[in-house]
């Protein structure tokens, strides 16, 4: 076994702790990855909040991460020790389901292995995130890091960026395409990023106008304030494609009446049952579509499509001895867009 250090949560509401804890030595198909930089997620701070009810008595979390090769099982050919990678939500699946075969490793029949929480496949041990100095994993689920990318704006690309980046290309988002995001956080922030990147007229909404500036930086080409009638009647039956990331419990209706006929409202930041009138489709042909994470083939797609336009997270980058301070904001919503945790403290 390997030996490293993390941070560990132990119960909910308890300040996570430095531990050290044991990888697994590397199998034939393994790399391990010295881990630089680990994005802070909201579904890390859903995993701390249900440990009571999982009853699980360690969490490492931290699911989107770059770092180092720094060893190699001997069938591993796609990587050297030195190389810079990148690693997501999903560390392994079973490979030949349909899903699977299709690149589609995120829908998994038998439910991928997610980097932490989840179940091994070979060995049944429960996976330990990437709040870590190392992390060991099947060689197929890292991917090169492209030398234009900042190695720590790079890192929430693996999670917030393919969440969004999936929706975007499934629905065919280029120029002359007309796109709204709802939401200007973790995921929105990426979404209109990679919106602009794909050449569509891209608008924000927003509950205030205090983000307009921010938009603009972005890319975005307007912004509309959904809590002024005026202007979301105004904007009635406008979009194409509309990327819901708004994280907490709204009533789909009046963005749905934003879309345009035969366009699409991808429903991606509010993981909960839904009520939806069926007026608000059959008017327009409108459709309701959801995403998450993403393929092998589309992750290393979105890698060097974001290396080749300059698209990246806005950071702030905290020593990892903060984490705590960092989720506790989070909760708050202090945050823009994304921290990220450097685990150089941890050596």
């Amino acid at each position: 076994m390997r030996t490293t250090v993390g941070w560990q949560a132990d119960r909910p509401g308890a300040a996570l702790r430095r531990v050290s804890f044991e990888r697994r030595d590397l199998r034939a198909d393994d790399v391990a990855v010295r881990v630089d930089y680990c994005g802070v997620c909201h579904t890390d701070l859903h995993a701390i909040g249900a440990l009571a009810e999982t009853g699980d008595a360690r969490l490492v979390p931290g699911h989107e991460f770059t770092g180092v090769v720094t060893a190699i099982g001997p069938e591993v050919t796609r990587f050297s020790v030195g190389d810079a990678v990148a690693v997501g939500n999903i560390v392994d699946s079973c490979g030949g389901c349909a899903m699977c075969r299709a690149g589609q490793e995120n829908f998994c029949a038998e439910f991928p292995t997610l980097t932490y929480g989840g179940t091994d496949r070979r060995d049944g041990s429960t996976t330990l995130g990437a709040y870590s100095r190392e992390y060991v994993v099947r060689d197929l689920f890292a991917y090169p890091l492209p030398a234009g990318l900042d190695p720590a704006a790079a890192a929430p690309l693996l999670c917030a960026g393919i969440t969004v980046w999936e929706p975007l290309r499934a629905l065919g988002v280029g120029p002359g395409t007309r796109v709204a995001v709802a939401g200007l956080g973790g995921l929105g922030h990426l979404a209109v990023k990679l919106a602009v990147a794909l050449g569509a007229d891209t608008t924000v909404i927003s509950r205030s106008a205090d983000k307009a500036d921010d938009a603009r930086r972005l890319g975005a080409h307007d912004l509309i304030v959904s809590s002024d009638q005026r202007q979301m009647a105004a904007a009635r039956n406008r979009f194409d494609v509309l990327i819901d990331t708004i994280a907490v419990p709204h009533e789909l209706g009046p963005y749905l009446g934003l879309v345009a006929m035969d366009g699409t409202l991808s429903q991606l930041g509010q993981l909960a049952p839904v009520t939806v009138e069926t007026m608000d489709l059959l008017v327009g042909r409108k459709k309701l579509s959801s995403a998450g994470s993403g393929g092998r083939p589309a992750t290393a797609a979105m890698l060097e499509f974001c290396a080749q336009h300059n698209v990246a997270a806005d950071i702030e980058l905290v020593p990892s001895s903060r984490v705590n301070e960092a989720l506790s904001r989070l909760e708050r919503n202090d945050v823009r867009y994304r921290f990220v945790l450097d685990l150089s403290d941890l050596a």
